[in-house]
């Protein structure tokens, strides 16, 4: 027995030559398979390949076409399935625009096993002849044809975004609900379609719908604001509501209804209805009320008892109020939202400086400082109702310490509505009838009753000729030493003003008589000792009145005349006052007046013969040397 031992060295090498060899084995066994299996299916599929579950094994290319052809009837018979909610479309492939290539299916299936190289064609052959092979069928699949056939489900499908509205019809609140848009996004349909058709079964392909929300959906709680907003008449009324406050307003339904408005607002991308009045359509109602609203405070009016030396009030004060019209507006459509109708308006208030209460130690009203009387002899019924209106405004009037007083601003407007009546008045070169004829009456009282306290007079203007009402005493004569101490207004043009230099309150009381045609001022305060010295110039510079005038008018009767106007003479008049207070001069100042000469004018009828001289026989419009 011949024994062999193997030393530890010879071990690696014995291992390495038995390695060598089973691996040049295995490739050897390989490669005979190899070519063996290739030489058996020259020319014909592999076994274990099929085309759309259709088995081909060791078919040739053109046998397999023939099979396919015969066996793979799906484009035609086939069916494809959309589906919306509860509508549903089913189509063939071929009405998709699918066309199935068997000659090319075949050529795929015979090329299986054949690609990839040594190793990638062995796997293929091995993985077919063990688990089998299944090769996508080759088919055209015209998109164009598809995308017609999703387009015609598309108009079905698809629908536009729909916001939610709401308007008024009447009275009727009418709201619709908003829709989601529907839109079928035929692109990535296709792209399913695509893969169902390869799989060479029926089936469902998903429409792919992208679906976009309108900004409003549901608007059904605006509608039931809108509603309560018109459930009830709006009442609108001033705070704090006081007995000869302006007010309440009620405004009906229809008229609210037509002041509702509907708004869409953003606020941080997102879409909100708002309900409510109109802002513009209210803030010009409420604008109309501002006028009634509003008003400046106003001090109590008293009048000094001479026998007690106390005030008493005989009209109470009156808050001031500024009507806010932006915050009414707020307030008004805040209110109705919460269902509330009777609704306040947004005023602030300003308090008067003198109340009720004020007593004459308090303002320092003690005694009569003036008393100045003018009369108005020969004036007409119109010219009286003027002065009664003119001079009421006035009675019980409060002047402050420092204060500027203005006639005009107290006066308000003359006009036929405040009760004012026509009578005659200087306008335009010309004495006509105008509305407020009498006013000066009041102005120049006024004016003297100033000038002869003492307080500085800061704004006068005297009328364009001398005027004999304002020269008049209490015989009805005229006093020329009285020229020049007139006073004329038509506010805002020309106006009287004068100044509280005292350190107390100024009472002002206003007395017409007219059975005796007479007019009173009366001031009271605290006397601070002042009295007043005066001198005048008289007219003089006079210039004679200019020869009358004589006018046709077509309203008079033939040979009736009638003078409308009366001549006066031009004049300069200077007025000097000195004010002493303590036995100094406390100020002097001066009043120049201007006259123009003033002509007469008398009116006759058409066809009037020899107007002067019928006028002359009248004693009307008589030359100035007559």
């Amino acid at each position: 027995m011949n024994t062999t031992f193997i030393t530890q060295r010879d071990l690696p090498k014995q291992i390495i030559a038995a390695l060598t060899g089973g691996l040049i084995l295995f490739f050897g066994i390989t490669f005979f398979w190899t070519v063996g299996y290739q030489l058996a299916y020259a020319g014909r599929i592999f076994p274990g390949v099929s085309v759309a579950g259709v088995d081909l094994s060791g078919l040739s290319p053109n046998d397999a076409a023939l099979r396919l052809s015969q066996t793979l009837s799906y484009p035609i018979t086939g069916k494809v399935l959309f589906r919306d909610a509860d509508k549903v479309w089913v189509a063939s492939p071929a009405e998709l625009g699918m066309v199935f290539d068997p000659s090319a299916s075949s050529l795929a299936a015979y090329k299986f096993g054949r690609s990839g190289g040594l190793f990638g064609a062995l796997a293929g052959q091995i993985s077919a002849r063990g688990l089998g092979s299944d090769v996508a069928p080759v088919v055209i699949f015209d998109q164009r044809v598809a995308y017609n056939y999703l387009q015609n489900i598309a108009v079905q499908v698809d629908q536009q975004v729909v916001e939610a509205s709401l308007y008024v019809d009447g009275t009727n609140v009418v709201a619709q609900p908003g829709q989601l848009g529907r839109l079928v996004n035929l692109d990535a349909t296709l792209i399913y379609l695509g893969a169902q058709l390869q799989s060479f079964r029926d089936g469902e392909v998903a429409l792919i719908i992208q679906e976009a929300a309108p900004k409003l959906l549901d608007v059904s709680s605006q509608a039931d604001a809108a509603r309560r907003i018109l459930s009830q008449p709006l009442t609108i009324t001033v705070p704090n509501y006081r007995e000869g406050d302006p007010g309440p307003w009620t405004y009906d339904i229809p008229v609210v209804a037509n002041m509702i408005a509907v708004n869409v607002v953003e606020n941080g991308g997102i879409a909100e209805m708002q309900v409510g009045l109109d802002t513009a359509a209210l803030t010009q109602t409420l604008t109309e009320l501002k006028t009634f609203v509003d008003r400046q405070p106003a001090n109590a009016r008293f009048i000094f008892n001479d026998e007690t030396a106390q005030l008493e009030a005989f009209q109470a004060s009156n808050v001031g109020r500024s009507m806010d019209v932006a915050a009414s507006v707020t307030a008004i459509n805040d209110a109705l939202l919460r269902g509330e109708h009777t609704v306040a308006l947004t005023v602030s208030e300003t308090q008067p400086a003198v109340a009720d209460t004020a007593t004459g130690a308090d303002l320092g009203i003690k005694q009569e400082i003036i008393s100045y009387t003018t009369y108005f002899y020969g004036s007409s019924n119109e010219r009286i109702q003027n002065i009664l209106a003119a001079s009421e405004p006035f009675h019980g009037l409060l002047v402050a310490p420092g204060e500027t007083f203005s006639m005009g601003n107290a006066l308000g407007d003359v006009s036929l509505e405040n009760g004012f009546a026509e009578a005659l008045i200087i306008y335009g070169g010309r004495t006509i009838k105008g509305v407020g004829g009498g006013v000066c009456q009041v102005s120049t009282t006024l004016f003297r009753a100033v000038f002869f306290a003492g307080f500085p007079v800061v704004e006068r203007y005297p009328h364009a000729y001398r005027v004999s009402y304002y020269e008049k005493t209490a015989s009805n004569n005229i006093d020329p030493r009285m020229a020049g101490l007139d006073a004329t207004v038509y506010f805002p043009l020309v106006d009287f003003k004068f100044t509280n230099d005292t350190p107390h309150w100024l009472l002002m009381e206003t007395y017409v008589n007219v059975d005796a045609r007479t007019l009173t001022w009366k001031i009271y305060s605290t006397s601070d000792g002042r009295s007043v010295t005066w001198d005048t110039t008289g007219p003089s510079n006079v210039v004679p009145a200019p020869s009358p005038l004589f006018e046709e008018n077509t309203e008079l009767r033939k040979n009736e005349i009638n003078q409308v106007d009366y001549s006066a003479q031009g004049a300069d008049v200077n007025v000097t006052r000195t004010v002493w207070k303590d036995g100094q001069v406390y100020f002097t100042d001066e009043v120049p007046t201007h006259y123009e000469p003033w002509q007469a004018v008398c009116e006759y009828g058409p066809g009037t013969e020899d107007p002067e001289k019928r006028a002359k026989k009248s004693n009307l419009c008589l030359s100035p040397n007559s």
